[in-house]
């Protein structure tokens, strides 16, 4: 796109270039002005929603379920969700002890 085809306007939502046309029924342009170009109209984008529910999980309707492999990844999520969780504590304790020492000199 160049710079003269779009005025540099988005939309907030979407991020979507937005042209200023000139609107119908507007007035009436002066004698000695040039015409102002008439522009196809915008097309609108509709807000996006998710598809439905039922939709989505109708392709994993068919699909067995290996017990194993999930076991396998709930105890690596767990692991991971604890490291974090000790990981966490552990720098709160670190920040604390700053603190004391901080006010303490």
């Amino acid at each position: 796109m160049s710079r003269d085809s779009h005025s540099g306007l988005q939309c907030p939502h979407c991020r979507t270039h937005l042209a200023l046309v000139a609107a119908a029924g507007g007035p009436e342009p002066a004698a000695g002005d040039p015409p102002v170009p008439v522009r196809e109209p915008i097309l609108v984008r509709e807000d996006w929603t998710p598809p439905p529910v039922a939709e989505v999980l109708a392709e994993y309707a068919g699909r067995s379920l290996d017990t194993a492999t999930a076991s396998r990844g709930a105890a690596r999520v767990r692991d991971s969700f604890n490291r974090a969780r000790q990981a966490a504590a552990k720098k709160k304790v670190e920040q604390r002890a700053a603190q004391r020492s901080a006010r303490s000199a």
